[in-house]
């Protein structure tokens, strides 16, 4: 029996890249029950492209009136010298300036050995269980808990229970407690970027675990953890309900010298100060003090900006 008249022929199979013609009759019929789709789809367009710009006209114009309006305020005296009560035009931010500079840099050293490590044992250590499920939910909850919360915290634990008053390391604490869980989730992320074929690469060449997260993992996510370190600690600068919960002075004279005992502000609760008074020279003050707020915070933006395109350019998978 001849099995060549039952083989199908190659030019009478139906090759799978051409539809067929009831399928083209079908586009046809679809295409034609929706006369509106392009119309629509070129509406939904031009209305996200216009709520775009609707923002950045609102930013712009925001920057602009504040830049206008306290640009001249912004000087050498203004940054070096004491905020005063009496002769608002003669005052300036060193006091409130030093403040942030130490509750900064004290929750950069706070946050980010922790943050970066959790995030390192929950990726690389933590076997998969639901012990590690329950924590990974609540970080992710922790991130999206308002800051006042974390300072009603900080306030009860570190300002009370621990007794270290309205300093600056109560502040540094309860502003680490606020940016914690970001920079775990940020550095968890960079971490998932990393190719898994870099970890089996490792084990294969002989490699233990603590050197492949070392030398392997931790130089390749290196960009997007310090991405989000910047844009986190971005954010604790610009933070102001979580000091007003721990009492932090709105008004200070002299910068800090006992961080953990003496009395400080910082930019946001100067700004706050000088906004409730009622003379024009305090709303003066308080726009040159937002002015140099917002070259800081966008400065730093831009640092993380040009971090992350610098190390991304030394990475090649």
């Amino acid at each position: 029996m001849s099995l060549v008249g039952n083989t199908p022929s190659p030019l009478n199979t139906p090759s799978p890249l051409v539809p067929a013609a009831g399928s083209q009759q079908l586009l046809a019929r679809q295409a034609a029950g929706r006369p509106w789709a392009k119309l629509a789809s070129r509406l939904f367009s031009l209305l996200c492209l216009l709520c775009m710009w609707t923002c950045l006209a609102a930013l712009f114009l925001l920057l602009w009136q504040i830049f206008s309006y306290g640009w001249a305020r912004v000087s050498l005296d203004f940054l070096t010298k004491s905020p005063s009560q009496i002769y608002p035009e003669k005052g300036g931010i060193v006091s409130s300036l030093v403040g942030s500079i130490y509750l900064i840099g004290l929750t950069a050293l706070f946050s980010v050995p922790i943050g970066v490590g959790s995030a390192v044992y929950l990726e690389e250590y933590a076997p998969a269980s639901r012990w590690r499920t329950l924590v990974q939910l609540n970080i992710a909850n922790l991130a999206g808990v308002p800051s006042i919360v974390y300072g009603i915290l900080g306030l009860g634990l570190f300002v009370r229970t621990m007794g270290l008053n309205r300093s600056v390391m109560a502040g540094a604490l309860t502003l680490t407690l606020v940016i914690l869980p970001i920079v775990i989730l940020s550095a968890q992320e960079a971490l998932r970027a990393v190719p898994s074929t870099i970890r089996q690469a490792s084990y294969a060449l002989g490699a233990t675990r603590w050197q492949t997260v070392w030398y392997q993992i931790l130089p390749a996510s290196l960009p997007g953890i310090l991405t989000g370190v910047i844009l986190a600690l971005s954010r604790a600068l610009g933070e102001a309900a979580p000091l007003v919960a721990i009492g932090a002075a709105t008004y200070v004279r002299k910068a800090p010298k006992n961080l953990w005992a003496d009395d400080f502000s910082a930019l946001p609760l100067q700004i706050y100060n000088w906004t409730d008074q009622s003379q024009e020279a305090f709303h003066e003050a308080a726009a040159g003090a937002i002015v140099v707020l917002l070259t800081v915070l966008i400065g730093m933006n831009a640092l993380a900006i040009m971090l992350r395109y610098r190390f991304a350019k030394r990475v090649q998978w």
